[in-house]
C-alpha cells in the first residue's frame, strides 16, 4: 500500500490511492454523487472525478475535449507517453487501429478458446483441490487470463511471472514512480521485439503473426504501433480479467445464498457474470482535458486530467435500480464495465468467456467455500481494482 497524506476532503482532495478507496470505495462515490458529483483534486497535477453515469458517458463520447493519449492517472506526465494503440489513440487514427484488433476477439473466435480455458482452470484446481485453504487470487484467478493471452500471442506461458510483474510496475507502482513504469515499458518492448523477429523469421499462427500481416495502404504497421499494441494486449488481457474473476469469487465466498443459487440454477450464470461486472467493475481509465468545457454543469480546464470511473458509474442509482445491491438475476444491466464510447473494450467477449468458465469450473468442483477471516483480503491499488490476496477455506 502506498504511503501518502490522507485525504482531507473527497470533494476537493480525492486520491484513488488512498486506503479508504482501496478497501471500500463505494461509500465515497455515493457521498460525492449527492454532494459534489464532479470532484477535483490538486494531486496528480490536477484531476477531476465524475461519479454519475450520465457524466461518465458524456465524457467517454467526447473526443474533442478529452484526449485518450494518457489513460492512466499518474503523478507525472511525460511529454511523449509511450503509445499503445488503439487505447491511447484519438480520432481519426483510433478507428483503424481498433479495427485491426477486432477479428481475433469476435464471439466465434473466442469460442474456440473455451476448451483451452476450461483445461487451464481444471489444471489449476487440481493443484489445490485436496487442501482446506487456498489463496484463490494467487493460485487460481491470476493464472487464467495470463495463460490464455500468452497462448493467443504465441509467447511462453512460463513467462507469466514476468508479465504480472510488468503489470504491477506499470499500473500500480508506476503511478507514483516514473522510473518503474519506464523500466517496465522498456523491458516489455524489448521482450516483444524479440518475439516479433522470431515470427518474421519462422512464422506462426498467433496474434503477433496476425499483426505482422496487417497492411495499411500497402505498408506494414510501424514498429512503434506493433510493439505498443502488443504491450496493450498483454496488460489489458491479464489484469482486468484476473481482477474480475477474483472479485466474483470474493462475492460468492461471502454470499453463500448466491453461491448456492448459482450451483442449483446454472442458467443464471450469464446474468450473474454481468452483475459481477457491474458491481465490481475493475477498470478505471483516465482522460486528458485538452479543451475547456463543462461536465454536469462543472467547468473543466485544460492542463488537468480526469479519472473516468466506470466502477462509480456502475453504482449510480439514477441508472441502476438498487445499485448498491448485487443481484445475480438482474435482467436489465447496461453496465459500463467495458467502457463507453469509441474505446469500449475490444476484448469483452474474451473477458466474459474467461470469467464464465473460471466461475463455472470452480463451482463444479468446489461448491462450498468461504472467506478465511483469519487473513485479510488484499486489493490492488490504482487503475485496476481486484483482490490480489483472496484467502479461502474450502469445503
Amino acid at each position: 500500500m502506498t504511503t501518502r497524506p490522507p485525504v482531507s476532503d473527497w470533494a476537493t482532495d480525492w486520491d484513488h490511492l488512498d486506503r479508504q478507496w482501496n478497501e471500500n470505495p463505494y461509500p465515497i462515490w455515493d457521498q460525492l454523487r449527492k454532494t459534489c458529483p464532479i470532484a477535483h483534486t490538486n494531486r496528480f497535477m490536477g484531476a477531476y472525478l465524475p461519479t454519475r453515469y450520465e457524466d461518465v458517458k458524456a465524457i467517454a463520447h467526447d473526443t474533442e475535449h478529452f484526449s485518450s493519449r494518457r489513460v492512466v492517472l499518474r503523478e507525472m506526465r511525460p511529454e511523449n507517453p509511450a503509445p499503445s494503440p488503439p487505447i491511447t489513440s484519438d480520432p481519426p487514427y483510433h478507428k483503424r487501429a481498433k479495427q485491426i484488433l477486432l477479428p481475433p476477439f469476435t464471439s466465434d473466435a473466442v469460442k474456440k478458446l473455451e476448451p483451452k480455458a476450461r483445461a487451464t482452470c481444471n489444471e489449476l484446481i487440481d493443484r489445490f483441490i485436496g487442501e482446506t485453504k487456498v489463496d484463490a487470487a494467487q493460485a487460481y484467478s491470476r493464472h487464467i487470463p495470463v495463460r490464455i493471452i500468452a497462448f493467443m500471442l504465441g509467447v511462453p506461458e512460463s513467462d507469466s511471472a514476468l508479465f504480472i510483474e510488468w503489470i504491477h510496475q506499470i499500473l500500480e507502482v508506476g503511478i507514483t514512480d516514473e522510473t518503474a513504469v519506464m523500466t517496465a515499458v522498456r523491458e516489455m518492448t524489448e521482450y516483444f521485439a524479440g518475439h516479433v523477429e522470431r515470427e518474421r523469421r519462422d512464422g506462426g499462427d498467433n496474434l503477433i503473426a496476425d499483426l505482422l500481416a496487417v497492411r495499411e495502404e500497402g505498408e506494414p504497421l510501424s514498429q512503434d504501433h506493433l510493439l505498443g499494441t502488443l504491450r496493450l494486449l498483454l496488460i489489458a488481457g491479464i489484469d482486468t480479467t484476473w481482477s474480475a474473476i477474483g472479485a466474483s469469487l470474493w462475492h460468492l465466498a461471502k454470499t453463500p445464498a448466491d453461491r448456492h443459487r448459482l450451483v442449483a440454477q446454472p442458467a443464471l450464470m450469464p446474468f450473474a457474470i454481468e452483475e459481477f461486472l457491474r458491481a465490481y467493475a475493475p477498470v478505471t481509465m483516465a482522460r486528458e482535458v485538452v479543451k475547456e468545457t463543462s461536465v454536469g454543469g462543472c467547468p473543466v480546464k485544460p492542463g488537468n486530467m480526469l479519472l473516468l470511473s466506470f466502477p462509480a458509474a456502475n453504482r449510480d442509482p439514477a441508472m441502476f435500480p438498487d445499485a448498491d445491491k448485487v443481484m445475480i438475476d438482474r435482467k436489465e444491466n447496461r453496465h459500463a464495465a467495458f467502457g463507453l464510447g469509441i474505446h469500449r473494450c475490444v476484448g469483452s467477449n474474451l473477458a466474459r468467456m474467461e470469467m464464465t468458465v473460471a466461475i463455472e469450473e470452480f463451482l463444479k468442483r468446489i461448491p462450498d467455500f468461504h472467506l478465511d477471516l483469519s487473513q485479510e483480503v488484499a486489493w490492488s491499488e490504482g487503475t485496476v481494482r481486484g483482490p490480489r490476496r483472496l484467502p479461502l477455506i474450502l469445503g
